[in-house]
């Protein structure tokens, strides 16, 4: 959202004798409101529904999530009430969905359109920068000390406890061994390792590409029922994920559609809860540009396919990498859509690791982690260098003139 925005909208405020804080403030700030809108749809909802934080460091502290889950598994096993905390859980997330429809409105935030804009996009407010850094800065410090926390109890024998250097959790999970027939995974992770990535590359791509697809239909066409349509395709946007794992659970353990216990009931649980992401990332990135490019297209007699191909999604790079990157990491790393549908079969990364969490053993749980976090670097990075960047001839800020003596 912030790269779309066109600098020649904020050069006009400031040659109308505004400010730099008043242009961000009624034009920058104003531009952005979808790309907040959606990040803050996108973490209230995840935080509602998320279930591996809080049973792993909650301790007696219980959220919806994990109160439906123990209702299912637990002693209890009350079907009735894990459905009726679903229909709590699932109208708070409505609740805000509805809120941010509202607050987006049918307001217009086109910038991207057909003619040059080659202006210099205007730096932060002294006191925007100041509150921004003031903010990010600690939080990235933060989040790298506990990535490093995470890092360094795999090497260690016991965190907290012993910190003798090792390598035994990394074998235990991960180790190899030459057998007659050439080479054995030995290692107890390698099942759900090399399911959880085949399930994910699996749903990745078919998660960006039906995303981008539906939300380019709401953007460019116009049929009946168009309303309807969009809120069915957003509606898993509002559904939590433990609700979705125990509607799965429900709706694909009889005949006809007896999936229950497949690696496809776990790719379709992947497609439809990471669906609306692809589909809200699009609509961000269609809102901003002019529908005159696709005209252009078409009076050179170019066919729809061709000007998708090669108009609109070489300018919809950034919304293509981000439903990729997150349908991807999403999948790897999800737990509450997906904990009752794992079998000892097609059992995942994040299963794994919260079985091993709750027999004591943190070594090999945080072993795995590291492993993750590693395989997730990796796979942006080549999401980022396979898609590449959007190009909008935008010319870079000139540098401060030099005074000569």
């Amino acid at each position: 959202m912030v790269q779309g925005i066109a600098p020649s909208l904020e050069e006009a405020a400031q040659t109308l004798r505004a400010n730099a804080q008043r242009t961000f403030t009624t034009v920058t700030l104003p531009l952005l409101r979808p790309g907040l809108a959606n990040a803050f749809l996108v973490g209230f909802i995840e935080s509602m529904a998320d279930f591996g934080n809080p049973v792993v460091v909650g301790g007696q502290f219980s959220v919806l999530s994990t109160e439906i889950f123990f209702a299912i598994v637990g002693a209890q096993y009350d079907q009735g009430r894990a459905a009726s905390l679903a229909w709590l859980l699932t109208l708070f997330a409505l609740a805000v969905f509805a809120a941010q429809r509202w607050v987006l409105g049918r307001r217009g935030y086109t910038t991207v359109s057909g003619k040059g804009d080659a202006g210099v996009p205007m730096p932060l407010p002294k006191n925007v920068r100041r509150m921004v850094n003031a903010i990010a800065l600690p939080w990235v410090g933060f989040t790298l000390v506990v990535y490093l926390f995470a890092l360094a109890g795999g090497f260690v024998q016991t965190w907290g406890r012993d910190y003798t250097p090792t390598l035994a959790h990394f074998a235990t999970a991960f180790s190899l061994e030459w057998g007659a027939f050439g080479i054995v995974w030995s290692g107890t992770a390698w099942n759900s390792f090399f399911t959880t990535v085949k399930l994910a590359a699996i749903s990745a791509p078919l998660t960006a590409g039906m995303g981008l697809l539906i939300a380019w239909l709401l953007a460019r066409t116009q049929f009946r029922g168009q309303n309807l349509f969009e809120f069915s395709a957003l509606l898993a946007f509002a559904i939590p994920g433990t609700v979705l794992g125990v509607s799965y659970i429900l709706a694909f353990n009889v005949p006809p559609f007896e999936l229950t216990g497949t690696g496809l009931i776990i790719v379709l649980c992947f497609l439809f809860r990471n669906l609306p992401v692809g589909v809200r990332a699009g609509s961000a990135a269609f809102q901003q540009l002019d529908k005159s490019l696709d005209e252009a297209s078409l009076m050179l007699r170019a066919t729809t396919a061709r000007t998708l191909r090669h108009v609109t999604l070489p300018l919809l790079k950034p919304a293509l990498v981000a439903a990729l990157v997150y349908s991807f990491v999403r999948s790897i790393t999800t737990v509450s859509a997906v904990i009752f549908l794992v079998t000892a079969e097609n059992e995942l990364a994040t299963t794994y690791i919260i079985g091993r969490v709750g027999n004591g053993d943190y070594g090999v749980a945080l072993a795995y982690c590291t492993v993750l976090i590693l395989l997730m670097s990796a796979a942006t990075a080549l999401i980022q260098l396979l898609v590449g960047e959007r190009r909008l001839g935008r010319r870079a800020a000139a540098p401060p003139p030099t005074v000569r003596a």
